[in-house]
């Protein structure tokens, strides 16, 4: 069985709306009564962790007591941020993330439900979910049938536009692809890739092309009256920047990881460390305006897909110190060294020639020479 999930454009009603605002106040309330209770218990028995691991913790039935008004929002929606909540433990405890955090008025503001006894539903343009019944939809493009709604998660972005993300399950069995078809790929600050053909993805660098225009919109809304209708609409006007910014970078990535997915049977890329990386080299902006992270989950789906290959090698590799032509590592290369020059008397781009190293040991751990 495989999922996908199918996104789309709600257009609730103006009572809706106040529904949806209410659901999603109750699930961040719940979610922060529950880690609060927790907490106290955590500190109560963190030296003793077979004693928490028995303890039984809240679920949000016990607050309906205490609190008449979650009635009237969707329960699903309550339930699963307990699920949620206990996720974020699991990946504590287990060293994947850190401790978890109160849920914020100005975090993302959305809520998840599941499909029971049919309460969703789809139909004509509209979508039928739990206490909010119909709510229209902009269905751009077809589910198949065989496509099993799971779950829907509602979401409300900044600039006050609602989106469903619909979660279906479906049987899927992708035929493992022969390889023949590699290419190695090269992480680029500029240009987000260079392969190991030479070529490069030329990425626009949308936010750095609208550094200036959100900085006179910030600047604007940073001398407003905080809470003022011109201080609210200047807020509307700096959300809508940034969306434009990030719809503009999520299309361009799906695009090229489209192409290589349909182009190549594997590509190469090396596990790297983006975070580390932004602290250490202070190229922060520089790395979070590619998305190179995006864009690898996006190829790597894509690819999985086709019963094709993401194939990741050792961040530690030193595929730019290595020439490609004779296989000699260089003690040092700085960052400012565009060109590769190797005593064998091999002369090539820095990235290419690092893209080329990046796709030989990805040919390594495929067993093919």
């Amino acid at each position: 069985m495989a999922n996908k999930a199918y996104k789309f454009r709600l257009y609730p009603t103006q009572e809706q709306e106040q529904l949806l605002a209410k659901t999603f106040g109750c699930v961040r309330f719940v979610y922060n009564k529950m880690l609060e209770e927790r907490i106290q218990i955590y500190e109560k028995f963190k030296d003793d962790k077979e004693a928490l691991k028995q303890h039984k913790f809240p679920t949000p039935a016990k607050y309906k007591r205490d609190f008449p008004w979650l009635k009237e929002v969707d329960s699903l929606a309550l339930a699963n941020a307990q699920l949620n909540l206990q996720k974020a433990f699991t990946n504590f405890f287990s060293g994947r993330a850190g401790f978890p955090k109160f849920k914020s008025r100005k975090a993302k503001q959305s809520y998840t439900t599941n499909v029971v006894n049919g309460n969703i539903k789809l139909a004509d343009g509209y979508i039928k979910l739990p206490k909010l019944k119909w709510v229209k939809l902009k269905q751009h493009r077809q589910i198949p049938v065989h496509h099993i709604i799971k779950a829907c998660t509602i979401t409300k972005t900044k600039t006050g536009k609602y989106f469903i993300s619909i979660l279906t399950e479906y049987e899927h069995q992708p035929v493992p692809k022969e390889i023949e078809n590699v290419v190695g790929l090269d992480f680029s600050m500029n240009t987000l890739y260079v392969d190991s053909e030479g070529k490069r993805a030329n990425y626009p660098r949308f936010y750095r092309q609208a550094l200036e225009k959100l900085a006179r919109a910030q600047r604007v809304l940073s001398r407003r009256r905080k809470g003022s209708n011109r201080w609210h609409k200047q807020r509307l006007k700096v959300a809508q920047l940034h969306e434009k910014i990030a719809n503009q970078r999520q299309d361009f990535l799906h695009q090229a990881s489209r192409q290589l997915a349909n182009r190549y049977d594997a590509v190469v890329i090396e596990d790297l460390n983006m975070k580390g990386m932004s602290q250490a080299l202070h190229f922060g902006q520089s790395v979070h305006d590619n998305g190179w992270g995006l864009f690898t989950t996006f190829l790597q789906y894509k690819l999985a897909e086709q019963g094709k290959k993401l194939i990741k090698i050792d961040k530690w590799f030193p595929s730019s110190k290595t020439c490609s032509c004779c296989g000699r590592v260089k003690v040092s290369l700085s960052l400012s060294e565009r060109l590769f020059r190797c005593e064998c008397g091999f002369v090539a781009d820095r990235d290419t020639n690092a893209a080329i190293n990046i796709k030989k040991e990805g040919l390594k751990q495929l067993g093919i020479a």
